[in-house]
C-alpha cells in the first residue's frame, strides 16, 4: 500500500471528523480501524461512495493510505482518480449527516451508458431534442410527478431519430417503470413528435429504492 499525504486526495472539515472519530470510538478494536472511501458505481449521473470502518491491515497493495489528524483513511486505486481533491463535511440538513463533496464527475459515456458517444457528442440543442425537452416537460412530468417520477432526455439521435431517457424519483427502479416508460412516456413523446422511431430507457433501474432487475 501506499501512504499519502491527505490533503492531496481526501479531507475531512473539523466537524465531519469529529462525528468519525466519535463513530469509530464505538467500534470494537478501533485503533485497528481506518475509514474506507470508495466509489461503488454511478447513478442519476453523479458517483456513488461506500463510507465504512475496516481493518487497516486488510488494505489491498495498491491502495492509497493517508492519515487525516489521526484518522487513517483507505482509498481503493480505482476510486483514487474520482476522489481526488474531495472532502467530508458534515451537513445539518435532513436532521445531519455526513457528506462527501467532490469535485469530480463521471465524463457523460460513464454517466450513461448503452449512448453511443457520438450521440452524446450532438448534445441537447438540436431542433429535435429541444422538442423532446418541450414534450417532457409539457405533458409528461406533470403526470408522473404525482408519486416523485421524472423523466429527463440525456441525448437524441437525430440520424435514427431516438430519444434516450432517463426516470428518476419515483420512477427509479418501479416495477412499473417499464410500463411507464412504453405505454405513458414513449406514446406521448411519439404523438407529439410523429418523426421518432423509438425512446430508449438508459435508467440505473437497480440503484433505485424498488429496483426490478439485480446487477
Amino acid at each position: 500500500m501506499t501512504t499519502v499525504d491527505s490533503d492531496r486526495i481526501f479531507s475531512m472539515t473539523p466537524e465531519a471528523r469529529e462525528v468519525v472519530v466519535e463513530a469509530l470510538a464505538n467500534e470494537d478494536n478501533s485503533s485497528a480501524l481506518a475509514l474506507w472511501i470508495e466509489v461503488t458505481g454511478i447513478s442519476a449521473g453523479n458517483f456513488v461512495y461506500d463510507l465504512f470502518f475496516s481493518d487497516r491491515a486488510d488494505a489491498p497493495e495498491d491502495a492509497l493510505v493517508s492519515v487525516d489528524d489521526g484518522v487513517t483513511v483507505v482509498i481503493p486505486q480505482a476510486s483514487v482518480s474520482r476522489l481526488r481533491g474531495s472532502r467530508l463535511e458534515f451537513s445539518t440538513e435532513r436532521g445531519g449527516g455526513l457528506v462527501l463533496v467532490n469535485p469530480n464527475a463521471p465524463s457523460p459515456e460513464e454517466a450513461n451508458p448503452g449512448v453511443p458517444a457520438e450521440v452524446l457528442a450532438k448534445g441537447l440543442e438540436t431542433a429535435l431534442a429541444v422538442r423532446a425537452i418541450e414534450v417532457l416537460d409539457k405533458f409528461v412530468n406533470p403526470s408522473i410527478a404525482s408519486h416523485g417520477g421524472r423523466a429527463d432526455l440525456v441525448a437524441m439521435d437525430d440520424e435514427r431519430l431516438v430519444a434516450f431517457v432517463r426516470l428518476s424519483g419515483g420512477c427509479q427502479g418501479c416495477a412499473m417503470s417499464r410500463m411507464t416508460l412504453s405505454q405513458g412516456i414513449e406514446t406521448t413523446l411519439r404523438e407529439e413528435i410523429p418523426e421518432l422511431v423509438g425512446v430508449v430507457d438508459v435508467t440505473d433501474h437497480a440503484s433505485g429504492e424498488n429496483p426490478f432487475y439485480a446487477k
